[in-house]
């Protein structure tokens, strides 16, 4: 669960984190970096496709910043996962709602 999320800082089940991150069923990894900053490509979702989740919700920052390319969402359906894009904010709740329902991972930016 997403305990709290303000910008540039997120809490997840206790643990604070003050970079992007993807959140996998099992694991947090901090630190997620995307090759061309506020664009997601194909190359930055490999751990979130090897770990073959059932939906992925895109945190896209507070104002929405982060852009998610067409190749990154043909890459998502060809390997069977679900997307929602979201703001941040909207992002943490819809995570938090769902992620007990189906296998749900999370690509969070936490700043713009």
């Amino acid at each position: 669960m997403i305990d709290d999320y303000q910008f540039g800082q997120i809490v997840v089940a206790g643990a604070k984190y003050t970079s992007d991150i993807i959140i996998l069923p099992q694991r947090v990894i901090p630190g997620w970096r995307r090759r061309e900053g506020h664009i997601l490509s194909p190359e930055d979702l490999m751990e979130v496709v090897q770990d073959r989740p059932d939906l992925l919700i895109v945190g896209t920052g507070s104002s929405g910043l982060v852009k998610v390319t067409p190749e990154a969402r043909q890459h998502l359906e060809a390997n069977n996962i679900e997307l929602i894009v979201q703001d941040t904010p909207a992002a943490c709740q819809t995570y938090n709602r769902l992620c007990g329902a189906k296998k749900v991972a999370a690509a969070l930016h936490l700043t713009c």
